[in-house]
């Protein structure tokens, strides 16, 4: 049985990854893309505190994490989004609600304790596949 290719993606748009992982894995024409946090390109997190603008940079995020893949948001069948405090998910499925339109992806919301960056209140990461 043979395996089948994993492809690293890194977007050439973005800051490199911030520890030993890719922006995403594609397998075939699945994508995995990693956890999203809403770093700006000085690699600060935009609006801290606040979900609706982190959830609509990590969404131009994936938009380029996915572009780079052969993917585009239209793509994307499954999401987690991990927020600070689950009060905070309005904003963010209004946004949500703009960037995917029509397409409604499987979805999962987890309340965490905290992220991995100081004023981080949402993390997204999704899985696509490729048309």
């Amino acid at each position: 049985m043979s395996k089948p290719s994993n492809t690293q993606i890194v977007s050439p748009d973005l800051p490199a990854p911030r520890g030993h992982f890719s922006h995403a894995v594609k397998a075939g024409n699945t994508v995995y893309v990693a956890g999203l946090l809403a770093f700006d390109d000085q690699n600060a997190i935009v609006a801290p505190g606040e979900s609706g603008p982190q959830a609509e940079r990590i969404f131009q995020i994936l938009e380029k994490i996915l572009r780079s893949s052969g993917a585009e948001l239209s793509d994307v069948v499954q999401m987690t989004s991990y927020v600070t405090d689950i009060t905070l998910r309005g904003p963010v499925n209004e946004v949500r609600a703009r960037v995917f339109g029509d397409t409604k992806p499987a979805s999962t919301l987890v309340g965490v304790a905290a992220l991995a960056a100081p004023g981080a209140v949402i993390e997204i990461d999704a899985i696509a596949v490729a048309s």
